[in-house]
């Protein structure tokens, strides 16, 4: 029985999406906004010579950007060349070669832009390149003589292709060429022999490359060995003989370099890449490679070797891998080294890369462009594509290396920057627009979410939100004021609510506030929290005979309002439920059980939140009359408990446990588990201790100071698990000094002069002895007085008569009946707080439109705060309106401001009134005393919407409409504009516009006609302009109370129209006059020839099936004229199977625009047809009907 860890998916919440404010501002897409590249190809863009070629390019914004190309910098006209097309709503350039064409001319550099009226966002520059696979020149190659002992170097010299082809050697027969430390292919290509022995002319030796795009092999004419030799046969006994090369009387030699050449040689490599030093030897007998860095060890997260240690990779190199390195190659005869001397540079790479910028106007801002590289890389500013210098001069830009700054930015600072970096070894591109817009915050994710997680799991609550200025984002809980942050709750710089343990209390609903100078704007999430899914009972390994019935247990415990799903699965794959299974809600039953049927079976209990794993063992024992051998015939089972267990070497903080084993049932012990149990905290409950090999029966146990251990012991094999041994004889640990100090110290004060000090008690296993206690101590921090000290027991200690909010050192050690634990660290922490004593000054209202103000202030001095400065606050109230007999609320109202600011915005207010406003300081105690009072008046604004907007229709001719003035006429009414249209279903029609004055309140509508509806928008104005408007429809008619009713009556509206009934006499005259022409016509024709099956069969050169069907053709079954012949021979109509031209002469035959035929039938004949048939119809399609009945 065990339970496995879930998978890392496992207990995830349920969590928003989010708006990556950390990052790149994204803007929502109805704003207007400039350009953006979304998608391009790569730098280095490599195609395929046979397929069509296509550079991407793909850019937002909006308006929708338009896009041009340029090739090796100059404009690339798309239109001139029948080849290359742009792919509609996308910048992406597709080059067709279909109809011929070499890619080859299309080689170049590649530039895109995207631009609207906004600005320009420019594509990095994209090299485009056609792969290429050349062929091998074709070389007769004369046998290899070489001394058998001798090195010996193969080169492959492989064709140039782009990309590089892969190279392997092979035989001409295709068969691999073993490799090892002696034969072996260096990174070039070629084939190393660090010595040759006889056995290598047993082959040829085929250098292969491999090409990536066009999937081909190129294979270059093998090589023959022919190995001079002083041992003239071939002794295969001697490959193995421990002095092979004496025995065949080979010289041996000191190791020398094959590759690279000489004592030392340097390579480059870019910062980011993989690091290859490969060194090559020759000798006899074959070297060792070995490598090391002068001054330092290899790295070893992301060095290995390869090649049978002739090869050092060093992936993703950095600057501090640069130095020395050596590779020793070494044999019985002598050692010979190389140094590599190992630059690292580094193409340009970001440390900061310009971000888009969204400013509200007169706000400032910056981009800043920095990156680095060895060498130092330029830094090069263009705006919309075009260099800085030659721009328009912006007085409101300012260019400081790799920063623009702007200030002051106004509208027409809308555009989009590019930052070029280079060096010598590449380059980076980056686009930054720089966005001016005014807009209140808005949320961008859907109201009302409900997240549900489970209890003790971490979860983050995202809010999307967008505005400008950038809103600041505030949560709360369950409509609760203060500010969800610290403890429990951790907000993020992009204004998630991240609740790192989730607890039942936690359940409940969370307000994401956005609030800037404009406004604000909110959204709410339910959190719901679920209990998690449990396996409280699992399913046990099990021993069965075949044939018997197994039952397997799974007992679930979940969140009854979440659905659970039970299922199994047999060794890491689902199980399939035969019809000798059954599956039930907490069990898996197997009847007559089988062979098949062993293995590891996994009970998996999930919902749609978490899952929890258990998992158990069967094992199928055979029938034991069917065993081959006499270990067969014994079976497996679970060990018997290991038995009388004994303690020695008994020491202050270790014994020595030792047990004899149990009977191991036919199957080895693989492991042993001791378990301790412990009397005074958690009597009754067994801990793992440690776990031993199967082989071990005595092992030294480590343990803790002041605990009263007893042990016992289980056995393990591939069947299961023994029961526990009897538990051992008891052993106490004598007691210690403390070795750790309780956490989470702090002091707070609690009132004006006290400072509350608590901490984090320490749990009864931290305690190693009797009589745990705390040894409280503090001093103010400024004075540096002699320590204050105390002893508690608890976990709370209390200083008194302390003067108001003064910093104090805290110390807070564990002290036992064995002595103190090691000195403590030291916190800072306050006494209480008191009311401030001044209230801000010099505090100045400035109007910045009907419902808003800005707040100047001075600050108020730190020594008068009396505590923590926690906010400014403006308690503000409307004292009255500015229209006459208009009652007003007077509570008052407040705004906060966090942080010790001088300036504030207040909004939400009511326009056309007059108001008062307080100023005051707030620290953790409470508010301070109340600045001077200020009074201000807000300026006309729109009004709401007029009030209970009634439609109502007495009868079918006339809609009468009633309302109310509005609510917040935030100002003198100057009247109320009435929008209304018909409409009939999605039939809309033209919008009618009334203006009414401000004292009326009534209005009839004549109805145009009797069965469209009307929609009504009522709006009242001021002279600053309209304001919220309320729209209501007319209700609908009664015959239009179902649809059938509607259709019914609109159709006999119609009917009674003079124009309808004239049209339809028209239709029936005509269709009587094409009756009559079809009887004439009839009449005078002839008869085709009918060929029956059984009388006239058909040849191979008839075009049609052979079941007697009729040939309209004529001239000799040629096809009619606009037709085509199908691959099965009958003759199809090419616009029409319905058209009737090919009846008639000339196809002069006309059809209306719904296909019925307006013309006359016509026949067309031969004089030789006509002849040679005795019987004729008209070829009209009525008489081949009438010919088939």
């Amino acid at each position: 029985m065990a339970r496995p860890q879930p998978p890392p998916w496992v207990h995830a919440a349920f969590v928003l999406c989010v708006l990556g404010l950390g990052g790149a501002i994204e803007i929502p897409m109805d704003l207007t906004q400039p350009p953006t590249i979304t998608k391009q190809s790569v730098k280095d863009h490599i195609v395929d010579p046979r397929d069509n070629i296509l550079i991407e390019c793909e850019a937002k914004g909006n308006p929708a950007p338009s896009f041009h190309w340029t090739r090796n910098s100059r404009f690339f006209n798309i239109a001139k060349d029948p080849r290359v097309s742009m792919r509609r709503r996308s910048g992406t350039l597709v080059i067709d070669f279909r109809s011929g064409g070499r890619p080859e001319e299309y080689e170049g550099e590649y530039q895109c832009f995207a631009r609207n009226k906004f600005g320009t966002a420019l594509s990095n520059r994209i090299r485009l390149q056609v792969s290429k696979s050349p062929l091998w020149p074709k070389e007769n190659l004369d046998p290899v003589v070489v001394q058998e002992g001798a090195p010996l170097t193969l080169q492959c010299n492989p064709p140039p292709g782009l990309p590089s082809p892969v190279i392997f050697w092979m035989s001409s027969s295709m068969e691999p060429i073993t490799q090892d430390k002696r034969v072996s292919q260096g990174h070039n290509g070629d084939l190393y022999f660090s010595n040759v022995i006889l056995q290598d002319m047993q082959t040829d030796y085929s250098c292969n490359a491999r090409f990536h795009f066009t999937h081909t092999i190129q294979q270059k004419n093998p090589f023959t060995l022919k190995v001079l030799t002083n041992h003239p046969y071939n002794d295969s006994s001697l490959r193995n003989h421990p002095d092979m090369y004496s025995a065949r009387g080979v010289a041996e030699r000191t190791p020398s370099f094959m590759y690279p050449q000489g004592t030392s040689s340097s390579q480059m490599v870019l910062r980011g890449m993989d690091l290859l030093l490969e060194c090559i030897a020759s000798g006899v007998p074959t070297p060792d490679i070995a490598w090391y860095k002068k001054g330092g060890d290899l790295p070893s997260d992301k060095a290995k070797f390869e090649n049978f240690n002739k090869a050092l990779r060093i992936t993703n190199v950095s600057e501090e891998d640069s130095g020395e390195y050596f590779c020793l190659a070494s044999n019985k005869m002598g050692s010979i080294r190389h140094t590599i001397s190992v630059r690292v540079k580094a193409a340009p790479y970001w440390l900061d890369e310009p971000k888009n910028l969204v400013l509200a106007p007169g706000e400032d801002g910056r981009l800043v462009c920095r990156a680095n590289g060895n060498p130092k890389p330029t830094v090069q500013w263009m705006v919309n594509g075009e260099p800085l210098q030659s721009a328009p001069p912006n007085p409101n830009r300012e260019v400081a290396g790799d920063t623009i700054i702007f200030r002051d930015t106004q509208i027409s600072s809308r555009a989009v920057y590019q930052c070029n970096t280079s060096n010598e070894h590449g380059y980076l591109l980056a686009n930054a627009f720089v966005s001016v817009l005014d807009v209140p915050p808005r949320m961008l994710s859907p109201r009302n979410q409900l997240i549900r997680v489970i209890l003790y799991n971490r979860t983050r609550l995202d809010c999307p939100f967008f505005g400008s200025p950038i809103p600041t984002l505030r949560w709360f809980k369950n409509g609760q004021g203060s500010n969800l942050d610290g403890g429990n709750y951790h907000v993020h710089e992009n204004g998630s609510l991240e609740i790192k343990m989730i607890r039942k209390e936690d359940q409940g609903i969370y307000t994401c506030v956005a609030t800037n100078i404009l406004g604000k704007a909110e959204n709410q999430v339910r959190l719901e929290v679920k209990d998690p899914t449990r396996i409280y009972r699992m399913p046990e390994d099990q021993v069965a005979k075949r044939g018997t019935t197994v039952q397997l247990e799974c007992r679930v415990k979940h969140d009854p309002s979440l659905k659970l799903t039970v299922s199994w699965l047999k060794d890491e794959e689902p199980l399939y439920i035969s019809n000798r299974m059954k599956k039930e809600d907490d069990s898996l039953t197997i009847f007559g059980v089988a062979e098949k049927d062993q293995g590891s079976y996994t009970c998996v209990a999930s919902t749609e939140l978490d899952q929890d794993l258990a998992k158990a063992y069967l094992t199928v024992l055979a029938d034991q009359a069917t065993p081959t051998n006499r270990l067969a015939a014994l079976p497996k089972g679970r060990p018997d408990r290991p038995r009388d267990l004994e303690l020695t070497d008994l020491a202050e903080r270790s014994v020595r446990l030792t047990w004899i084993p149990g009977d191991a049932n036919n199957s080895p012990i693989t492991d042993y588990v001791v378990q301790f149990e412990e009397d005074q905290f958690q009597p009754g409950v067994w801990h793992d201790h440690s776990k031993f090999p199967g082989n071990v029966n005595s092992a030294v146990l480590q343990l803790s100071p002041y605990v009263n251990y007893q042990f016992r012991v289980i056995a393990i094999n591939e069947v299961g698990s023994s029961h526990p041994s009897l538990p051992s004889e008891r052993y106490r640990t004598s007691g210690a000094p403390p070795e750790s100090n309780p956490g989470d110290v702090k002091g707070e004060g609690t009132r004006k002069n006290n400072m509350e000090i608590t901490w984090t008690p320490m749990n009864a296993t931290s305690a190693f002895g009797p009589n745990l206690r705390y040894i409280v101590k503090w001093r103010r921090r400024e004075t540096r007085d002699a320590w204050n000290n105390a002893t508690v027991w608890g976990s709370r200690y209390v200083v008194g008569q302390t003067p108001v909010y003064v910093p104090y050192e805290i110390r807070v050690q564990a002290e036992n009946d064995f002595g103190k634990a090691p000195e403590p660290e030291t916190v800072i922490g306050y006494s209480g707080e008191d009311y401030p004593r001044a209230a801000p000054t010099d505090v100045k209202v400035r109007v910045m439109n009907s419902t808003a103000i800005s707040l100047q202030w001075n600050r108020v001095y730190s020594d008068t705060v009396q505590g923590q400065l926690r906010e400014y606050r403006a308690y503000y109230w409307r004292e009255s309106s500015l229209l006459k007999n208009l009652w007003v609320s007077q509570k008052r109202q407040q705004a906060s401001f966090p942080g010790d600011r001088p300036r504030g915005v207040v909004s939400q207010l009511f326009p056309y009134s007059n108001y008062k406003l307080e100023m005051v300081v707030v620290n953790g105690r409470g508010d301070g005393p109340r600045s001077e009072t200020k009074e201000f008046t807000t300026p006309e604004g729109v009004p709401s919407a007029p009030r209970r907007f009634r439609v109502r229709q007495p009868n079918l001719e006339t809609i009468n409409l009633e309302w109310d003035h509005p609510e917040h006429p935030n100002g003198i009414l100057v009247g109320y504009t009435l929008k209304y249209l018909p409409f009939n279903g999605t039939k809309l029609g033209k919008q009618i516009v009334e203006n009414f004055s401000p004292n009326q309140t009534k209005f009839t509508v004549q109805r145009a006609d009797p069965v469209s509806r009307y929609r009504f928008t009522l709006s009242a104005r001021t002279q600053v302009g309209s304001g919220e408007a309320v729209t209501e429809e007319s209700p609908a008619p009664p015959n239009e109370a179902t649809p059938t009713a509607a259709y019914t009556n609109n159709q006999a509206d119609i009917a009674t129209q003079g124009w309808f009934i004239g049209l339809m006499c028209a239709i029936a005259l005509l269709v009587l006059i094409l009756l009559i022409v079809c009887f004439i016509k009839r009449s005078r024709g002839g008869k085709y020839p009918v060929r029956e099956k059984k009388d006239v069969p058909l040849g191979p050169e008839d075009p049609k099936e052979e079941d007697g069907s009729f040939d309209y053709s004529d001239e000799d079954n040629k096809p009619l004229q606009g037709s085509q012949t199908s691959l099965d021979g009958t003759i199809k109509q090419q616009e029409s199977d319905d058209s009737l031209v090919d009846y008639g002469e000339g196809g002069e035959g006309q059809f209306n625009e719904d296909g019925s035929f307006i013309g006359q039938y016509t026949v067309k004949k031969d004089k030789e047809e006509t002849e040679g048939n005795e019987s004729s119809e008209a070829t009209s399609p009525v008489n081949a009907i009438y010919s088939l009945a």
